[in-house]
């Protein structure tokens, strides 16, 4: 937090795709800490090399030491550090903090979650009618009757927003990585979202190749009208390419 706004080593590890050298820093330190907690967890962050034999065990730390790197560097708030406890494929422990938004949102499998302490709840709308997603999409280009909300580039902070009624619902059609939604997923969950990849099927964690094929966050009266949505879309893609 005391180096953002400020000056520090940035570059692309691929095109549109940034790291600096706080993200870096920030993996080592978690590295050294968590380690302290649970010596026998193993690892998985976007930061550090993966290790294959982390398949081998129950428990692993799943990190990204800066999701939302993109506005970290550009001075936006909108990143965080998320962190996870992962044991046999299931997020047992999920933080996520966003320092320059003055949050801190933590969540326990079947003890629920908070931010700043405080209990979250989320969204519970039952139709598209007045959704609220987060984009920056022009309006035309969202389905009738939802709205826009301010959108983070954080995808973790955008999963929180559901669960904290802040957004109906957040849905992704591409590849995207574990690091990016475990503690945000857990949180969404435990605060009453329902949670899926872009198929709909549940999101299993500590994979071999650590990728998941989008991700659905919503009111759970709502996710099964957003699946049907990406579905019909998918189908028109399709279709088009033929």
């Amino acid at each position: 937090m005391a180096r953002w706004q400020g000056q520090f080593r940035r570059w692309d590890k691929s095109p549109g795709n940034p790291v600096c050298e706080i993200d870096l820093a920030v993996d080592v330190l978690l590295r050294e800490r968590l380690a302290e907690i649970d010596p026998d967890a193993g690892w998985l962050s976007e930061e550090t090399a993966d290790d294959p034999s982390r398949l081998d065990g129950e428990r692993i730390w799943l990190v990204d030491p800066i999701d939302g790197t993109r506005d970290y560097v550009r001075g936006r708030p909108g990143w965080a550090v998320s962190v996870a406890l992962i044991e046999r494929g299931e997020p047992r422990i999920g933080v996520l903090v966003a320092p320059a938004r003055d949050e801190v949102w933590v969540a326990s499998a079947g003890s629920g979650a908070t931010r700043n302490g405080q209990p979250l709840v989320a969204s519970q709308l039952s139709g598209l009618q007045g959704a609220r997603v987060p984009t920056d999409s022009p309006a035309k280009y969202l389905p009738p009757g939802v709205l826009s909300v301010a959108k983070p580039n954080s995808i973790a902070l955008r999963v929180a927003m559901v669960a904290h009624d802040e957004a109906d619902f957040i849905a992704t059609t591409s590849w995207g990585y574990e690091w990016d939604l475990a503690a945000a997923a857990l949180i969404a969950a435990e605060a009453g979202a329902t949670v899926t990849d872009a198929n709909g099927a549940a999101i299993r964690f500590n994979t071999p190749d650590a990728r998941i094929f989008g991700v659905l966050a919503a009111a759970p009266d709502l996710h099964p009208e957003v699946l049907a949505l990406i579905r019909q879309w998918a189908a028109g893609v399709a279709a088009g390419s033929r």
